[in-house]
């Protein structure tokens, strides 16, 4: 398997033959599968278990700068043992990010290196354009091509409103209706899976992912699980990470159901998503328009008029304040490193001055 069908970027490519000379012996592989602080890992002719170099582990300044699955990487391979070691990840073209869970101000990098991304809602219970808009925000700042997939079609009973629903809040945007249980319509997502494409499952538990890998694959790789009757919600049957090579090329990225996604993005991915909003407020007579009580407003226009909707607009105050409390958070985090690491000079500098008088 060349490393052109695995997804490899020409950039890519020449950073990696930059980097060879620093490790003897090295070569190229993308990681596939995640588990902890193990990694399987494709190269062109086998698929071998790494774990990080010690240097790695100590250069490594934030959890972001560790692999996922998805990375390109230099590693020492070790065949007699089917064993690697990774050096190093190679730039990465976007990544699928989000907040981390809690309190803590950090990134998470859920998959990188992705082309596509099928952002999945079922057409039950779970159906939300709310959280459809949020995955939507995260998608664009990926740099992926956001896809939304409507699964489930044959548990709704009005498919079409609700396409049109979906469609309304996602300009520009393809949207997909599949049933993968019943294999309808799964067909036109093999459109978007060419050779070297790297595609991502993303949505809630219970969505239905592993049955859509399951359909696009034409065998039962990934295992599946029931979801609740009361509220859609299923277990975890994906506890891990992993990338699944399509029969006729391209591949696809499993990854467990996720039930919070919190921001990783900036201000243009909420105009991405929000674009007729954007459009709108073009038009308002200030450039600062927060569009709640300035004269002259067009957001409030297009409200009053009812040619935007209440809480589509809502939404995009939501996700929007959101991104600027994070994009403050970042900023102290920063100004918080910077003074930790300017204290510690400080002691490391009056360390030596008392060592010097000690002599």
């Amino acid at each position: 398997m060349h490393l052109k069908d695995l997804g490899i970027s020409k950039s890519q490519l020449e950073e990696a033959a930059e980097l060879f000379g620093q490790f003897p012996d090295s070569i190229c592989a993308r990681v596939i599968r995640q588990d902890r602080d193990r990694f399987q890992v494709q190269t062109e002719h086998v698929v071998l278990t790494a774990a990080l170099s010690g240097k790695f582990c100590h250069d490594a300044t934030h959890n972001s700068e560790y692999p996922v699955v998805g990375d390109w990487i230099i590693i020492s391979p070790r065949p007699e043992e089917s064993a690697a070691t990774i050096h190093f990840v190679l730039s990465r073209k976007g990544t699928f990010s989000r907040k981390v869970p809690g309190e803590v101000t950090s990134e998470q990098v859920i998959v990188s290196n992705i082309d596509v991304a099928f952002l999945v809602t079922g057409l039950d219970h779970e159906f939300n354009l709310r959280r459809i808009e949020r995955y939507l925000t995260t998608a664009w700042n990926s740099g992926a091509l956001p896809v939304i997939v409507l699964n489930k079609v044959d548990l709704a009973d009005n498919p079409d409103d609700i396409q049109a629903s979906v469609e309304d809040i996602a300009p520009g945007v393809d949207v997909i209706r599949i049933s993968a249980r019943e294999g309808t319509g799964v067909q036109q997502l093999r459109t978007y899976m060419m050779a070297g494409t790297t595609a991502v499952l993303l949505g809630s538990s219970g969505t239905g992912e592993s049955t859509i890998i399951n359909a696009l694959s034409g065998e039962d790789l990934v295992k599946t699980g029931d979801v609740r009757e009361d509220d859609s919600r299923g277990r975890h049957t994906t506890t891990h990470r992993e990338m699944i090579f399509l029969p006729g090329g391209g591949m696809i990225i499993d990854t467990p159901g996720m039930r919070e996604l919190q921001l990783w993005s900036d201000e243009n991915s909420i105009g991405d998503s929000f674009s007729e909003i954007e459009k709108i407020a073009s038009e308002c007579r200030f450039k600062d328009c927060s569009h709640e009580s300035e004269p002259g407003c067009a957001v409030q226009r297009a409200l009053a008029d009812g040619e935007l909707d209440e809480a589509r607009f809502n939404s995009f105050l939501k996700l929007r304040k959101e991104v600027a409390y994070l994009d403050r958070r970042k900023t102290e985090s920063t100004f918080e490193l910077r003074k930790h690491d300017k204290s510690l000079g400080k002691l490391y500098k009056s360390i030596q001055q008392n060592n010097r008088k000690l002599k």
